[in-house]
């Protein structure tokens, strides 16, 4: 698709199409929609970004939280979505030993206790072992840095769905 004929999308086709980039949070595609035409997808990207900054932070909390835990219960029950799911089985996480799936539920429950939100990670840009060390790493942060290191992560995350959504 391109630039040309994303700009010619009606609002709610754009919606339609894009919505599922940020998880559960099509609103943030929504509002972008208003910013076009967009000059190319470097400009679409950032235009979805500047939503997220100026929506204050009790939305940049709920984008966080919107998100599922890694190899977490909505796993288990198959209630991700296409995009988590496709994701989450590139890096292996529905193949957990059960040693492994101990300490991503445990490294995940104390996360979510210091800072209220799940753990935010580009899978496919990582491995399971590079998913619990980055957990363990960040779970050291402050509420502040943790809370921007997720919303990088959610950039790569949707810079990547965006690509394979145009190829």
């Amino acid at each position: 698709m391109t630039i040309a004929a994303i700009n010619a999308l009606a609002p709610a086709a754009f919606v339609e199409r894009f919505g599922f980039l940020f998880e559960h949070s099509p609103w943030i595609v929504a509002a972008a929609e208003k910013h076009r035409p967009f000059a190319d997808i470097e400009a679409m990207e950032s235009a979805m970004a500047a939503v997220i900054e100026q929506a204050g932070e009790d939305a940049q909390i709920a984008l966080l939280r919107a998100h599922p835990e890694l190899a977490g219960k909505a796993m288990i029950d198959r209630a991700l979505t296409a995009a988590s799911t496709a994701e989450q089985v590139s890096a292996g996480l529905d193949r957990l030993t059960p040693d492994e799936f101990e300490a991503f539920h445990a490294l995940n429950d104390a996360y979510r206790g210091k800072f209220d939100f799940p753990f935010i990670i580009c899978v496919r840009l990582t491995d399971k072992a590079g998913i619990l060390a980055a957990l363990k790493t960040r779970a050291a942060n402050d509420r502040a840095t943790e809370i921007a290191a997720a919303r990088r992560e959610i950039a790569k995350i949707v810079h990547l769905r965006l690509q394979d959504a145009l190829a």
